[in-house]
């Protein structure tokens, strides 16, 4: 019974935190002020921070190599976002090339 009553709190707990997180934003927009050069800062940090998660991601699972068809799939998929094909196309085209690799017994 206690472990529902503490698993209740700790979502709730998230809750407040997320909310209060999405909420600093606009509450605080007009009260901070950020240089330029810390703005383009946390501009890259972002895009650092979402590539390293793929990359993760891609080449493992758990903490084991993933083999070579899932990071070929990604770099087929991302060669096809910047060329700014559709998503549905990225997807399957991505998908298409690990579901290939690995029918070629390429782990």
């Amino acid at each position: 019974m206690t472990t529902g009553i503490s698993l209740a709190i700790g979502v709730a707990l998230l809750a407040v935190g997320t909310y209060a997180m999405r909420a600093a934003g606009p509450v605080l927009r007009n009260r901070i002020s950020v240089s330029e050069a810390t703005e383009k800062l946390m501009d890259r940090a972002t895009v650092v921070l979402l590539v390293a998660v793929a990359l993760t991601g891609a080449f493992f699972i758990d903490h084991d190599f993933a083999g070579w068809a899932r990071p070929a799939g990604v770099t087929v998929g991302v060669i096809a976002a910047l060329l700014r094909a559709p998503l549905a196309v990225v997807v399957i085209l991505a998908a298409t090339t690990a579901a290939g690799l690995r029918a070629l017994g390429v782990a």
